[in-house]
């Protein structure tokens, strides 16, 4: 799963019994040789699908982790992207690794559930971060997104297909999970991140408490399922103008 570059087991053991804080400001010069960094694959798909729709003003990128996504928001928006995360390792790297010819980008340390924007943005984007907000939280984070958006202004991400129940992938999200769910009951600060706890029709109901219209655009890079439905969704939460 892990590339030379990557994390060692004892590096991984040692983050994985820190706080999510610490252990990504351990994680962060490694991070892009993991499998959680959102893969290009991904993030060119979710380019594509948001050039169609746009071009937008101003882009957040919420827990923008090393800055992949901020490329993405790059090449679809005209007036300035700012990544948030509140890993101070995490934009460091992001700081070093990231430019961009096209708007100016800024980079801000602040947890995405107390957002210190006023409503400046027309898109916020979001890749492989939800996993670590308990379900609880959604009312919460989805009213943060809405805080910092414009009268019109979007929220987008990527949306995988959950795997088959029964299947390998099935069962390897249920042992993490697990895995995760054992660590936080008997170890301290815990350690939030949770892939099964990110069910649609939570957050399509969430979205819509916090007053926005869903869509959803199948990303067509990735192929059908073997139902016909799509592997791979863009979820797109629109304001009203």
């Amino acid at each position: 799963m892990f590339s030379p570059e990557g994390p060692t087991l004892r590096e991984l053991a040692v983050q994985a019994l820190s706080s999510v804080e610490r252990g990504y400001d351990l994680l962060a010069p490694k991070f892009d040789h993991t499998p959680f960094r959102t893969p290009d694959a991904v993030l060119d798909a979710v380019g594509s699908a948001l050039g169609r729709m746009g071009p937008f003003g101003a882009g957040l990128d919420l827990c923008c982790g090393t800055g992949a996504g901020v490329g993405v928001l790059a090449g679809v928006c005209r007036e300035r992207v700012t990544g948030v995360d509140f890993s101070a390792g995490m934009l460091d790297i992001a700081r070093e690794q990231v430019r961009s010819a096209g708007p100016p980008v800024s980079w801000v340390r602040a947890d995405a559930r107390a957002l210190p924007f006023a409503p400046a943005f027309d898109l916020v984007v979001s890749f492989g971060a939800f996993g670590h907000f308990l379900p609880r939280e959604l009312p919460a984070l989805f009213a943060q997104v809405r805080s910092v958006l414009r009268p019109g202004g979007c929220f987008a991400f990527p949306l995988v297909a959950p795997p088959r129940p029964g299947s390998l992938g099935y069962w390897m999200l249920l042992g993490f999970d697990t895995v995760m769910r054992v660590r936080n009951a008997l170890w301290r600060p815990p350690f939030v991140m949770y892939y099964r706890a990110f069910r649609f029709g939570d957050v399509r109901r969430e979205l819509a408490r916090a007053g926005f219209r869903v869509d959803l655009h199948a990303l067509p890079e990735f192929g059908p399922r073997r139902d016909g439905s799509p592997r791979v969704r863009l979820v797109v939460a629109r304001l009203p103008l």
